[in-house]
């Protein structure tokens, strides 16, 4: 070869190599597994880090770390195959067939089967299980009848739900009505897959111990430090592994924002989804704070059935003698929406029509202070006189603290009322809330799918997330209709009628509606946070180069 033609072919592969930088994006990730390494703020300590048991958004980004359903959602906030590679549905949308990856595997190296989904499901359906979240597969053929009886102490066949095991790669799902938002359910942690042989030698101890808690997703869990942290590696067995950046991450158990922040200050944590208000414009100025979209709505919960929370009258006293837009002004400070309604905004039924946008508002966010007054004089207690002693409980944080004394001086101020306030760990708060062992606290919903129903259908009697224990019969059927109605527009229809009944009832006092935010240090590439609240891992790396310091 001559040194002309020499020169054009390293001039050509000069080319190439500066194509497949650029294609490569502005970040890279390295070669250097040991230097993969992330930190994460999870705050409290999760109750439960079950997939059947847990609640809690806390919890459900360790389970979604550890563990994968038939889908997945997506960095877009869409769901895309997790087990399940692909599946069929029926022409009348209530048949399911999930074909699964043949090459998923449990962390342990075993094969992720049918019969993993169909056990899981059967032990949430079981009430021994105390699923609060079982309601979510009762939307399968048969499956509200099996927990019913077995309630009752009856004799149930799980043969009669509509949950077939085809072959051990062949999942097949029957609905008793079209559900639109099924996927999306498949990728919730109560539907999650777990391993029978693990689970039932140790049924209340296996999650609590990483030689046990085998999971099936792109992290396994190492080490569980009690309050502190939660260590995970790399699950080489993830049927993606290959595609699984980060070598290790640690999520460590910070509850006040303000420590949590200190943290991150000093390079001790990468990431932060609970911010200090204080601190919100020093981090955008700096480029490391952003917002993401979120479908959910911080609220006071009434315990319905404890004075004096049992009269309709009180509550809606409780709740008109608020200023919501102070709330946000003074101790929020990221542009959240005051909350005239339940349902959040983000959640829509036609087309680009918000359900919020048509449902309109209840009350005015600055409440009516002389309504409340007079409200709370027809229920019996004039200015206040005669009501029992009233304590309002929020879970140990420095941001729940600051709108429970900003409630307490607006509920003396307005209505002449003394509550005392009262923190609680974040587990006992919500055994708690959920018991109905308090008269009044604070609650936080996030949407679990992009549907009106799930922020809805927890208020039917007796459901497993209904801590306000509220019971109305017309609610109730409302909301059973609801699930079996096909017609779209007649659906929605039911779901404002069970909005209204809700606000008219005053069952929860809306305050505002989330923001989420996070903060990242520059070279934190990948992590992605959906709208339902779940932070997801399995594309996060390190930009060593940007972490070095070095220029682009």
């Amino acid at each position: 070869m001559n040194k002309k033609n020499l020169t054009k072919v390293l001039a050509l592969l000069l080319s190439v190599m500066m194509l497949t930088v650029l294609f490569a994006g502005c970040g890279k990730s390295s070669s250097k597994d040991e230097n993969q390494k992330l930190v994460y703020n999870l705050g409290a300590q999760p109750k439960t880090i079950d997939p059947a048991k847990n609640t809690a958004v806390d919890g459900g980004n360790v389970i979604s770390a550890c563990f994968e359903g038939l889908t997945r959602y997506n960095d877009d906030g869409t769901i895309k195959p997790g087990v399940a590679e692909k599946w069929d549905i029926s022409d009348d949308k209530l048949t399911y067939t999930f074909h699964l990856r043949k090459n998923a595997k449990w962390s342990d190296g075993t094969p992720v089967t049918a019969d993993d989904f169909a056990y899981a499901w059967k032990r949430a359906l079981d009430p021994a299980t105390e699923a609060e979240y079982c309601y979510q597969l009762f939307y399968i053929k048969g499956a509200e009848e099996y927990y019913t009886a077995l309630s009752k102490k009856e004799e149930a066949d799980f043969n009669n739900v509509g949950v077939k095991v085809k072959d051990k790669n062949t999942f097949e799902v029957t609905l008793k009505a079209p559900t639109p938002y099924f996927l999306e359910l498949c990728s919730f942690a109560t539907l999650m897959p777990i391993k029978k042989d693990v689970v039932e030698k140790d049924p209340e101890g296996w999650a609590l111990d990483p030689a046990t808690y085998i999971g099936n997703g792109p992290f396994k869990l190492t080490e569980i430090s009690e309050k502190e942290k939660y260590e995970f590696v790399k699950n080489e067995k993830y049927w993606d592994a290959k595609n699984v950046k980060l070598n290790a991450m640690t999520f460590v158990m910070i509850m006040e924002a303000s420590s949590a922040m200190g943290s991150y200050d000093k390079g001790d944590i990468d990431f932060l989804d609970s911010i200090p208000a204080e601190e919100i414009k020093r981090l955008k100025d700096a480029g490391e704070y952003k917002t993401v979209p979120y479908i959910g709505t911080y609220f006071i919960c009434f315990n319905n059935q404890k004075a004096p929370f049992d009269n309709e009258k009180v509550r809606e006293a409780f709740t008109l003698a608020i200023d919501r837009q102070p709330l946000i002004d003074a101790i929020l400070k990221a542009g959240q929406k005051p909350a005239t309604a339940y349902v959040p905004y983000g959640i829509y039924e036609e087309g680009t029509t918000e359900f919020r946008t048509k449902g309109g508002d209840y009350f005015k966010p600055e409440g009516d202070v002389a309504k409340a007054k007079q409200l709370l004089a027809d229920a019996g207690y004039p200015n206040g006189q005669g009501l029992p002693e009233i304590t309002y409980l929020y879970n140990t944080s420095e941001s729940h603290k600051a709108i429970a004394e900003a409630l307490q001086n607006m509920w003396y101020r307005n209505l002449g009322i003394k509550v005392k306030i009262q923190n609680m760990d974040w587990a006992v708060f919500q055994d708690a809330r959920q018991q109905g062992n308090y008269q009044v606290a604070r609650h936080g919903w996030i949407g679990d799918y992009s549907d009106p129903m799930t922020f809805l259908d927890m208020w039917v009697t007796g459901g497993g997330n209904n801590d306000a224990k509220y019971s109305n019969p017309q609610y109730d059927k409302l909301i059973k209709d609801a699930n079996v109605e096909p017609d779209a527009k007649k659906r929605m229809g039911m779901l404002h009628q069970a909005e209204d009944l809700l606000m008219k009832d005053y069952a929860v006092c809306p305050l505002y509606f989330y923001v989420s935010q996070v903060v990242e240090k520059p070279y934190v590439k990948g992590i992605y946070k959906v709208p339902t609240g779940g932070l997801y891992f399995e594309h996060a790396y390190i930009d060593e180069d940007i972490k070095a310091g070095k220029t682009k």
